[in-house]
């Protein structure tokens, strides 16, 4: 079937299953987040603290339309991830080209909007015009690449649907190590301040990309479509769409509701705006780990709901909990001793205001990092069983609530109040979506 080993986790050892689906995931994200954040560490230490409150102030307007394709492939893992664990090889692949197909579509659509509209939205953000210039050319680049993001993700969500996380991970990794490379030509040699960041992320992506399309065709042999092959399936793109719509909207939320946080840290001026694109960097390290596990949680399931076993079910999804559990205590740790050198990384001495403003955020935020690991990894159980519309409404309602809070906390309490902003939202998120998950797992005992 494959010169590759898939991995049918309906049977078998739970927790190594989990453990070792999960861990390239992290390996892999950790590097996205590395030459993410090696954009922001190489500006503001090289170009300075205006150069890094330009990539804040557009990174928030990037993520929305980034974590929108996102959610599409994930969305669609999860039909694929049912399909395969039913063994039905014909519909996975209708599945597969027909996501090819419309989800292509929609990018190029996302690409021509970004790129004309990039300036329009970031006026409406009241982004400050020291650095408007500089934000919008670096998105209208970026909104370029989004292209290359999404044949990335398409390609991978397959294989981690199919039970292969690990391959993916190693074009992640040669996509980091290229995009530090390029960063520090781009902008280091050849003086190209943020522009030179956005050109070399999307050549970073691009080849990511290249390498999973290779990969593909040449060593998953039932992947390997002929012209044939593609066909746009209009009923399973029906199913697609119930399926990839709500994930995407989830995500969209998500972003949408950062974006408009964004909106709330940035008549703060551009030390704080500077700072709260630091800090999200922390935030998006120790985050990523937990929306891994979940996303581990979420194959586990997913495939397991296509068998019926819900014994398996609960078990992996205990696992899970125990993880994030794990994992956000230790996270909790290492911020608290080394936030101020965590945040450090990001400027040169001249940067102090920004390092002591970036600070106070996390003496807030470090506490409260176990909310989103329980939170992700019930939403990584609703997921699995295709209860998509819960995780998108539970969503809503923990970015409502943050974004409320934050445009009332902030004038009084500065970035700290952005904070307490995202505890506010993680109270709305359990308060809604916990009764929903405590029926459902009363009804699969």
């Amino acid at each position: 079937m494959t010169k590759e080993k898939l991995v049918d986790m309906t049977r078998g050892a739970i927790v190594p299953q989990i453990i070792h689906f999960t861990l390239p995931l992290i390996v892999g994200n950790f590097f996205v987040l590395t030459y993410n954040a090696a954009d922001s560490v190489i500006v503001g230490r090289y170009v300075g603290a205006n150069a890094l409150a330009a990539l804040g102030a557009a990174s928030p307007v990037m993520n929305v339309l980034l974590f929108l394709i996102i959610g599409i492939c994930l969305g669609m893992s999860v039909l694929m991830g049912q399909y395969f664990g039913e063994q039905n090889l014909d519909k996975l692949k209708r599945v597969i080209s027909t996501s090819l197909i419309s989800g292509g579509i929609f990018t190029l659509i996302l690409v021509t909007f970004g790129f004309f509209f990039s300036r329009y939205i970031l006026l409406l953000l009241d982004t400050p015009e020291t650095i408007l210039e500089e934000a919008t050319s670096y998105l209208q680049i970026i909104f370029i690449g989004l292209i290359f993001t999404f044949i990335y993700h398409i390609y991978a969500s397959t294989l981690r649907s199919m039970g292969n996380s690990k391959a993916s991970l190693y074009f992640l990794i040669a996509s980091a190590l290229l995009n530090v490379l390029m960063d520090l030509l781009f902008v280091v040699v050849w003086k190209q301040g943020v522009e030179g960041a956005a050109w070399a992320t999307v050549i970073a992506e691009a080849v990511a990309a290249l390498f999973c399309v290779l990969y593909v065709r040449y060593r998953i042999l039932i992947l390997r479509f002929s012209s044939k092959d593609f066909i746009f399936d209009r009923s399973l793109f029906q199913i697609i769409v119930s399926y990839s719509s709500v994930a995407a909207m989830q995500q969209i939320t998500l972003h949408l509701g950062k974006f408009l946080i964004q909106g709330a840290v940035n008549p703060l001026g551009v030390v704080n705006i500077a700072a709260f694109n630091a800090v999200s960097k922390i935030d998006d390290f120790v985050m990523v780990v937990q929306q891994n596990i979940a996303h581990g949680t979420t194959a586990f399931l997913a495939q397991n709901n296509g068998k019926g076993n819900f014994a398996r079910i609960r078990k992996g999804f205990l696992t899970g909990l125990k993880m994030e559990l794990v994992y956000s205590v230790l996270a909790m740790l290492v911020v608290l001793f080394f936030s101020r050198a965590l945040i450090s990384l990001f400027l040169g001495k001249e940067g102090l205001e920004v390092v002591n403003e970036g600070e106070n955020y996390l003496k807030v935020m470090v506490f409260l990092y176990l909310l989103p690991g329980v939170t992700n990894v019930i939403q990584g159980f609703f997921r699995g069983l295709g209860m998509m519309k819960i995780t998108l409404n539970s969503t809503f309602a923990q970015m409502l609530g943050r974004v409320v809070a934050a445009y009332i906390l902030a004038p009084h309490f500065g970035i700290e109040g952005i904070a307490l902003a995202c505890l506010v939202g993680w109270i709305c998120m359990l308060s809604y979506e916990y009764p929903l998950f405590y029926r459902k797992w009363k009804s699969i005992e």
